[in-house]
């Protein structure tokens, strides 16, 4: 079955982890391209804002407060959200965490915390967004994942082991999908300047605008394909590191990062 993608009048498009960085500014150029968004986030406060940052936007962005990590929360929340504004056409899953850790003090929390958020907490909004794609026989879903996830990189065994399950998620899901008609999708990012990544302490390089990485989100929806990957020169550089024997991998990495100079 071929999957079509979907358009503002397919329905309604649904962002978690909408009330700060890519997801706010996804929210807001979907709205801006017509879309209705119903922005989720644990934070009524931030979301209200969001949606009067939209007052003047040809679409609109609408409020729905929600927790990632409470199944029955997510599915109540789908629910409410079709009752009110009609099917979920665009489901783009943006909620996320990025805690770090290192060898010498292993945080397990950090584990915990990111395949919690980052992992179930995309499956607890998949699960009841893809039944009714299902039933429709189309719809489209995009998980945000990351670069990160391609390959191990210093202080990201948490978040890039969740990122890389994401992919994974993502690419099994796929077969399925298509078969339904539901375009799947999977959104890497590189380094994109956002809260999360302000409080990083290593060279971030090609480090791009929210609102650069949010129309490159947007147009990568538009266009379909599998991945949508940006910036494409560090996405590139990283998935031809893919293919590296690990005898010059970690050298490689030590050295680019500066990590075989720290103690």
């Amino acid at each position: 079955m071929t999957a079509a993608r979907m358009a503002p009048s397919d329905g309604v498009a649904w962002i978690t982890g909408a009330s700060s960085g890519i997801g706010r500014a996804t929210a807001l150029e979907l709205a801006r391209r017509g879309w209705t968004v119903c922005a989720t986030a644990r934070r009524l406060e931030e979301l209200e804002a969001l949606s009067a940052a939209a007052s003047a936007l040809t679409g609109r962005i609408v409020a729905h407060v929600g927790d990632v990590t409470d199944a029955a929360g997510m599915e109540g929340l789908v629910d409410g959200i079709e009752r009110v504004h009609g099917p979920i056409a665009l489901a783009f899953f943006n909620a996320g965490v990025a805690p770090y850790t290192r060898a010498g003090a292993l945080d397990v929390d950090a584990f915990r915390i990111a395949m919690t958020v980052n992992v179930l907490g995309v499956a607890n909004g998949l699960a009841p967004v893809l039944a009714r794609m299902g039933e429709r026989g189309k719809g489209q879903v995009a998980v945000n994942a990351s670069v990160a996830g391609y390959r191990g990189l210093p202080k990201a065994a948490a978040y890039g082991a969740s990122k890389a399950a994401a992919i994974h998620l993502c690419e099994a899901l796929k077969f399925d999908c298509d078969n339904m008609g539901v375009v799947m999708q999977v959104v890497n990012p590189g380094f994109i300047d956002t809260p999360l990544t302000r409080k990083n302490d290593f060279p971030m390089p090609f480090l791009m605008s929210m609102d650069d990485a949010a129309r490159r989100v947007v147009d990568g929806f538009e266009r379909g394909g599998f991945e949508i990957t940006f910036p494409r020169r560090l996405a590139f550089i990283l998935k031809l590191m893919r293919a590296l024997p690990y005898a010059w991998y970690f050298p490689l990495v030590a050295r680019q990062t500066g990590w075989n100079k720290r103690g």
